[in-house]
């Protein structure tokens, strides 16, 4: 049994978004529609295009809570060496 793209995509996309957590769920969801527009344009490849841009925007937003709680732990220690 041949499996189509469309539904190689559709299982990616569903585990993306199963193992996305909430705080990077908002990344995933403008990376995937980000991703979908720009693959549409480039090819009739929205499909993968949603796909990648969800693990980039995911990516992305784990990187900027990981720069957030950084910046808080550096305040809370300049705060208390006071």
């Amino acid at each position: 049994m041949k499996t189509s793209p469309i539904r190689t995509a559709f299982i990616a996309t569903t585990l993306v978004f199963a193992t996305a957590g909430t705080a990077n769920a908002a990344g995933c969801i403008k990376g995937a529609v980000v991703g979908g527009v720009a693959g549409h344009y480039a090819g009739h490849h929205a499909v993968v295009g949603a796909v990648g841009g969800c693990m980039v925007g995911k990516h992305l937003a784990k990187q900027h809570a990981q720069e957030q709680a950084q910046q808080q732990a550096a305040q809370h220690q300049a705060v208390q060496a006071q």
